[in-house]
This record gives C-alpha cells, structure tokens and sequence, in this order.
C-alpha cells in the first residue's frame, strides 16, 4: 500500500476526531422519541423515577456525543445541553399540537396514537423540532445528523435551520423539501412532493434569505414548487398541486395550475 495514501487517510483521520458518530447520534434520538411518545413501542416505564432516570441518561449521552467522554467535564458544552433538556416539555408539546393538525388534517387518521406511532409526517416534524433546537443552540453536526435520519426514514428533508410554526401538518410526505431559510407560519399544511427551495445562488450569498416564507393557514397540494428567498405566500392561501412559483401572493389567494389532458378513446375492432 502506497505509503502516500496512508499519510492522506491518517491526516483524514485526525482532523475528523471530535465528530459525532453517526449511529450513537441515531441511538440517542430513537431512545429520546420512546421515551416521549411510547405508542408503539413494547417497553414502557414502570415508575416516575425510571422515567427520569432514563432521561438523565439520554442527557449524559447527548454530551457524551457532542465532545466525547470529556464533555461531561466541559462547561460550555454541558450548558448547551442543560439547555436543550429545559426546552424539552415546550418541544414535546409543541409536538403534540402537530399530531393533533395531523389527525384533524386527514380523514384517515383514526387517532392521534395512530399518528404518533405510524405517520412518516410526525415522525419527520418531532425530528425537525429536537434538531432545529439543537441547530439554535449552535451544537455542530448534530442537528444535520438528526435531519437526515428522518430523511432516510420518511422520505421527507426538512433542514434543521427552517423555522416552523406551531400545529404543521404533513400529509403524507414524501418528497417533501423544505430548504435552510424557510420560513413557516402557524397551522401549515402541505402534501407530498412539495419543494420550498431556493433559486440558483452563488456561494457567496449562502447565509441570506434563500427560501420562501409561508404564512399562517397556508395550503399547498402535492407536486408544488415555491422558490427563492423573495417569494412570500400570503395567509389563508392555497397552493394547486403542481404549481410553480417563484413570485409572491397576496394572502387568501388560490393559485392553481389548469393542465390540458387528452384521452384516446379505444377503437371498436371490426371483423
């Protein structure tokens, strides 16, 4: 093996040291969601105090991942963590607000422990909400580790740096992108397929406004495609399945797109 190689791989190595490990950071998350939303899960607590103790050691986890076994010793980042867990309740209850949008939002659900325990859409949001709190207290890489776990389970890509508003639905959800500096407002609902992207930037304009805003009670049907940091849907509008847009609304707005569609009658054969 060339010995030029091995240098690379080794300095590769060294520089990737305080890392989290990706599958630590996937255990911490699915013992976390057990233990704040049990349905479907077939060990539950037997007491207050075993609740708690297994909440502490999610905590001693999460530091122990954020800078290894030294963390529990670092001040700086033992307060990040301190304060992620005081933010814990709002979390939990901001989360089961969107269950409940998700139950009302579709016919199907036949309960919000239906929702918790089976919906790609909760699984997806609950994700989005422990990283987005993670992602503002400037806890590096985790955040992102966190989003593409619910990528890879749901189909669904929502950046941790997006800022959602309380009781958003998803109705089923696949495809769904939601990009970095999205902004969203109260009782959102939108369906699969659903791109709020940005435009083609340069580089050097990455940390400005990229994505669109979507304001309270807005509606947007599968396959629709809103782009660029410019581009404001206003409240109480409704967005038509496969429409593209890349300019703003006024509030209660529809905006629908009016295909034109063929259909060729089979000939009668004769004998």
């Amino acid at each position: 093996m060339d010995k030029g190689f091995i240098e690379k791989l080794y300095r590769a190595h060294t520089k990737t040291v305080n890392y989290p490990p990706v599958k630590e950071v996937h255990l911490f998350l699915e013992k976390l969601l057990v233990l704040l939303f049990p349905q479907g899960c077939y060990e539950f607590a037997q007491s207050r105090a075993e609740l708690a103790s297994s909440l502490q050691e999610c905590k001693v986890n999460l530091l122990e991942i954020s800078c290894g076994k030294a963390g529990l010793q670092n001040p700086e980042k033992s307060a990040v963590v301190d304060q992620f867990f005081d933010q814990l309740e709002e979390l939990y209850e901001d989360m089961l607000l969107d269950a409940e949008a998700i139950e009302k939002g579709d016919p199907a659900a036949e309960n919000k422990d239906e929702v918790i325990g089976t919906y790609p859409g909760f699984l997806a949001v609950a994700v989005y909400r422990i990283a987005n709190s993670l992602y503002e207290l400037n806890l590096p890489y985790i955040p992102r580790i966190l989003s593409e776990y619910a990528h890879n389970k749901t189909g669904i890509d929502i950046h941790p740096a997006a800022r959602i508003g309380k009781r958003f639905c998803i109705d089923h959800g696949t495809g769904i992108v939601i990009g970095e500096t999205t902004e969203i407002g109260d009782d959102v609902k939108i369906y699969q397929g659903v791109t709020l992207g940005a435009l083609s930037v340069s580089k050097d304009l990455a940390k400005t406004k990229r994505h669109p805003t979507i304001e309270d009670r807005v509606v947007i049907y599968a396959g629709a495609t809103i782009l660029g940091g410019e581009c404001t849907i206003g409240h109480d509008s409704v967005i038509g399945g496969n429409v593209w847009l890349t300019e703003s609304v006024a509030p209660n707005t529809r905006v629908y797109h009016k295909p034109q569609i063929f259909i060729s009658q089979p000939q009668s054969r004769h004998k």
